[in-house]
């Protein structure tokens, strides 16, 4: 009788447990999300807020007067609809030179056998040990010599010979997919081509919409290799744009957060639609072993 009146005790005492975890990890997860959202917040009224109201003290949270004239301000500033088209093209072209490169190469190192295959596979993982600013001369040197300075080539070419990580990302999917669906398309006189166009990029959405969001957020704020070989400002991206807000003895604050608000919007947009597909192709990191 005395075990049958503890059990319930036991079980009561366990689900409080677990109430009080759960509820102390929601409370965490929600404090750090403020954390998080605290600077973005700011950003959002200070491009709302009139000049006074950025150096007004103390400082003002919420904006007594919204000034919406920031945002068409701040896009006649800095040429933005012309920087964006720049933009835009430049970080399209870029992402799909490197994701179609980076799933050939991926594909070819999963399901290709060759003397020296792992091999390749170590170079391409220890080349990610190397920090980019490493071969910043002298590619600066090479794009010099062949007269790409001042054009949109270095920013786009290097992207279509494929990137480390997305060849990484894409060999680990590729092992997680059964051979006996290439051995059956060879069978019925299918290529590498067709096999991996036909039947490799539909089973691998995730990891190859993964690589198209990495790639499209490392191209669109992209700074430092616009800012090494574009010297036109006609060429600019809008990175350099937000960038020539700072003045010399001022800079209008107001109108910058209004016009980067704006300039964070594709990234974001395109990481939300594609949220789900993103999750999974990063979990394909632990799907496979390294072969």
């Amino acid at each position: 009788m005395l075990k049958t009146e503890t059990m319930p005790r036991a079980v009561m005492r366990r689900k409080s447990y677990w109430n009080t975890r759960q509820g102390f990890v929601v409370a965490l997860i929600v404090v750090f999300s403020v954390v998080m959202l605290l600077p973005f917040f700011w950003m959002i009224t200070t491009a709302l807020k009139t000049n006074n109201g950025i150096y007004h003290l103390p400082p003002q949270i919420i904006p007594r007067t919204f000034d919406v004239s920031n945002f068409g301000a701040g896009i006649r500033a800095v040429n933005f609809v012309h920087l964006f088209i720049n933009t835009a093209i430049i970080a399209a072209l870029s992402t799909i030179g490197s994701v179609v490169s980076s799933m050939w190469v991926g594909y070819g190192l999963a399901r290709i056998r060759f003397p020296g295959r792992r091999v390749w596979f170590y170079v391409f993982v220890g080349s990610m040990m190397l920090p980019g600013i490493v071969s910043l001369i002298p590619m600066f040197r090479l794009y010099l010599n062949i007269g790409w300075y001042d054009t949109w080539l270095p920013l786009i070419v290097p992207a279509w010979f494929g990137n480390p990580f997305f060849i990484f990302l894409a060999r680990q999917y590729y092992f997680s997919i059964p051979r006996s669906l290439d051995e059956a398309a060879k069978l019925d006189g299918a290529g590498h081509f067709t096999i991996l166009t036909r039947i490799m990029v539909p089973l691998t959405r995730p990891v190859w919409i993964t690589m198209a969001i990495f790639a499209f957020q490392g191209a669109w704020n992209d700074y430092l290799q616009p800012l090494v070989y574009l010297s036109s400002q006609s060429k600019w991206t809008l990175s350099l744009g937000m960038a020539s807000f700072s003045g010399v003895y001022n800079t209008p604050w107001n109108e910058y957060m209004a016009t980067d608000l704006i300039y964070m919007l594709p990234p974001l947009i395109i990481f939300f639609v594609a949220q789900r597909y993103f999750m999974e192709g990063l979990g394909s990191l632990g799907g496979a072993s390294v072969r």
